[in-house]
């Protein structure tokens, strides 16, 4: 069978894509290789699932890690206020909280999945599950399908590689779509954590004095040598077994 657009993961990117493609009149396949779909998103914020942020998106951009700039054609297309139109049009009605954090009104991240899912089938998006890739075949420099791990070919007009990296591995996130953007003829550059729990080694950490302690509206700083502050962050904090967390933390990594 053909698709004119085959959409590898079943994450927020491959269920966006996939309903996007499906806007325009494509007959769209979305392939996940795990058992359930928007399975990150519905462990994201905290089970809650902070959408998008409200901030100008000169404020957003100036907390991505490295050379955010290149961001600025994408929101050009579709940006925040963007999302929180097409969540609200699926009915998923938002909620902003502190730093421009908008979170669904049902404080449930599922809700928010469902929404996505529902707006597939309502499009008619074909859907596969427990269903791994191989491999993305081109001929010519041009994409002409997918293999699967059974050997079964698919052929399309276009793939979307939605695989996400390599950060949350349980939830599929396992690096498979790096060699095949590398296949097509992409850089890929040295990997690293980002937006990620900090990790500690201080005897109160290791000693767990202060494990679950929640800290509201604190400001939090990553200092260089000389003790200089390098950014600062004023958001809510999460004291844990192995380090901190909360939005601060992940901000500051």
């Amino acid at each position: 069978m053909t698709y004119e657009v085959v959409v590898i993961g079943g994450g927020p990117s491959g269920l966006m894509a996939a309903i996007g493609a499906a806007e325009q009149g494509a007959k769209v396949l979305l392939i996940e290789k795990g058992n359930k779909l928007g399975r990150k998103l519905a462990i994201s914020g905290g089970g809650r699932c902070n959408v998008t942020n409200r901030l100008p998106v000169e404020e957003i951009i100036k907390h991505i890690p490295g050379n955010g700039r290149f961001l600025y054609s994408a929101f050009s297309e579709f940006n925040n206020e963007d999302i929180i139109r097409f969540f609200e049009r699926l009915g998923v009605q938002l909620k902003e909280e502190d730093h421009g954090r908008m979170f669904p009104v049902t404080d449930n991240a599922q809700s928010v999945v469902q929404a996505l899912v529902n707006e597939l089938k309502r499009l008619h998006v074909d859907i596969r599950l427990n269903t791994p890739v191989a491999d993305v075949e081109y001929e010519h420099g041009k994409t002409i399908g997918v293999t699967l791990k059974t050997g079964e070919f698919i052929g399309a007009k276009a793939v979307v590689v939605a695989v996400g990296g390599k950060s949350v591995p349980q939830t599929g996130s396992t690096g498979d779509g790096y060699a095949w953007a590398e296949k097509a003829g992409h850089t890929i550059t040295e990997l690293f954590p980002t937006e990620v729990p900090i990790t500690s080694n201080e005897p109160f950490i290791q000693e767990r004095t202060l494990q679950g302690l929640s800290l509201r509206d604190v400001a939090l700083s990553v200092l260089k040598p000389n003790g200089k502050p390098i950014i600062t962050h004023r958001m809510d904090m999460l004291f844990t077994h192995f380090g901190i967390s909360g939005p601060a933390a992940l901000r500051c990594s």
